[in-house]
């Protein structure tokens, strides 16, 4: 079966699960996933289950990525920042719909890689920066201070203070929080200085690693 039929299954898939998001649909159908895993990997591209990236990473499920993307609430006005850009894949997926994407990866030949794979499919609106992503965008081009939405692809043991400082009023932030095996998955919106945090399911990630700075 030819990559497009499978992608087209897999999102029917995720709308039986109640994928709604018209936006985030759109984006599922233009993104070659199949160009983000390794080769040995490439029949599975389509199946709704991570996969191996190398460097003990993964490429998230499918259908986690699209429940973390609609709770974002993205459209086409939102600067993004990105903690984890593993493959590129879910980068793709939010350079698809919104203005500027800023993306952070601690292991720079997963970060070269990702750069390399989607500079090739033409996006133009995705900045890059090598180091601990519990620090958020710092010392990075283009120097924003604040992001209107803010996605973490790895689980930390508790919200990162400086991610919450960097995230602009109004905006929402998505992360896994949680022990090393297990995670709830958690949206943080800031709304008139207050911020309010509510879970929405269990779910697996690699962990957050931090240096401490």
């Amino acid at each position: 079966m030819r990559f497009s039929d499978q992608r087209k299954l897999l999102i029917s898939e995720l709308a039986s699960y109640g994928i709604k998001d018209s936006e985030v649909i759109e984006a599922f159908s233009a993104v070659p996933r199949e160009n983000f895993v390794p080769p040995e990997y490439r029949d599975f591209a389509y199946r709704n289950q991570p996969l191996p990236i190398g460097l003990n990473q993964t490429i998230s499920q499918p259908l986690m990525i699209a429940i973390m993307l609609e709770h974002l609430q993205l459209n086409n006005n939102d600067k993004v920042l990105e903690i984890g850009t593993g493959s590129g894949y879910q980068t793709a997926l939010i350079a698809t719909i919104v203005s500027e994407v800023c993306t952070i990866e601690r292991l720079e030949p997963l970060s070269l890689k990702a750069r390399a794979t989607l500079k090739q499919l033409g996006f133009n609106n995705i900045y890059y920066r090598i180091g601990d992503g519990s620090q958020g965008w710092q010392n990075a081009f283009p120097p924003y201070m604040e992001f209107s939405k803010i996605i973490v692809s790895a689980a930390a043991d508790k919200v990162p203070e400086k991610l919450v400082a960097q995230l602009s009023d109004p905006g929402i932030l998505v992360i896994p929080v949680g022990g090393h095996f297990m995670q709830n998955l958690v949206k943080v919106e800031k709304r008139d200085g207050q911020t309010v945090s509510t879970t929405h399911g269990g779910c697996t990630f690699v962990p957050l690693v931090t240096t401490g700075q």
